[in-house]
């Protein structure tokens, strides 16, 4: 359990999963990543669209930047 609030940006990196490697900066340290990915549709109506949905889960084992979000391969 963390014993301070973490506040502003900190360096992330993802870890396995369709965004291996994707860094990025967050803030507060949120305990889900959550990453989509646009899904082509056909015979759409006007307004609809899909989007597959990715998980990742920080690794409360890491305590500096960069922190380390790996996927969750339950993910919905």
């Amino acid at each position: 359990m963390e014993t301070r609030p973490v506040t502003g940006q900190e360096a992330a990196v993802l870890s396995g999963g369709p965004a291996d490697g994707l860094r990025m900066r967050v803030t507060d340290r949120p305990w889900v990543i959550q990453v989509t990915y646009l899904c082509e549709v056909e015979g759409r109506p006007d307004g609809v669209r899909a989007e597959a949905l990715y998980i990742y889960r920080r690794d409360a084992g890491v305590k500096s930047e960069p922190l380390l979000y790996g996927f969750d391969i339950a993910s919905p």
